[in-house]
């Protein structure tokens, strides 16, 4: 993640271009070209291409407050990924395509959310749990098949687990009776955990991508100054003349 000024940014119907990287959508793919230097600690350079198949293109948005400010869109819920990037990774597996956006900021709405998406026989499951910060609260479950058809489905129990390394408190749907587990980390940081979760949905145990976000930590005047630490910025990029 790189932070870049407007000129740095490009797009058409089917690209979007910010700085040397790109997003493409060509023959039902999105082509995701990456020329970045990473953040601190381990300053390098991350080369390559990711590319997303998705096995269907879904029309679902889920409106996150009554207000229509915040918006989830699940294009593509299950999927196959393919990643080559310097640095010796190269894999091929299971993956997703989806995207949050909105008009306000997350911490004005909202307090704490927990987001997770598990792949299931013949398609994925994706649960929604969020503390707005009216008092009320967002519970919602899709099944997704692989043709793209989506389902509201009931709920599993709200279920804790471990915290997080930074201590952001966790939890996920599962079976009665059943705690689920990381079974990997991906991303921790003092206001967000990004991790693998191992749970049992519907009697079918799964690992999906999981995330909690403490909205509350995020606003904090002492934490918010730690993203320009991690997020490099480039303010004059300009393209090639």
């Amino acid at each position: 993640m790189t932070d870049r000024g407007e000129a740095a940014l490009r797009q058409t119907s089917d690209t979007f271009t910010v700085g040397p990287s790109s997003l493409r959508w060509r023959n039902g793919r999105l082509e995701i070209d990456i020329d970045e230097i990473s953040s601190l600690p381990l300053v390098s350079r991350v080369r390559g291409r990711i590319t997303v198949t998705p096995s269907a293109i879904t029309g679902v948005e889920l409106p996150l407050l009554g207000t229509g400010t915040h918006i989830w869109r699940p294009f593509a819920p299950t999927a196959r990924i393919d990643v080559d990037l310097n640095r010796g990774w190269q894999w091929t597996g299971h993956g997703y395509f989806d995207a949050n956006y909105g008009t306000r900021a997350l911490e004005s709405d909202f307090s704490y959310w927990t987001w997770g998406r598990f792949p299931l026989r013949g398609g994925a499951a994706c649960f929604y749990d969020a503390t707005r910060r009216d008092g009320t609260h967002l519970e919602f479950g899709v099944r997704f098949t692989e043709g793209g058809a989506a389902e509201t489905m009931p709920m599993p129990p709200r279920t804790r687990f471990a915290r997080s390394l930074w201590a952001v408190g966790r939890e996920t749907r599962s079976d009665a009776g059943h705690r689920p587990r990381q079974v990997k980390a991906m991303l921790d940081a003092p206001f967000y955990s990004r991790s693998v979760v191992r749970t049992r949905i519907n009697g079918e145990e799964t690992e999906g991508v999981h995330e909690a976000l403490d909205l509350d930590r995020f606003a904090s005047a002492l934490l918010k100054p730690m993203l320009a630490v991690r997020v490099p910025r480039r303010a004059g990029w300009r393209f090639p003349a």
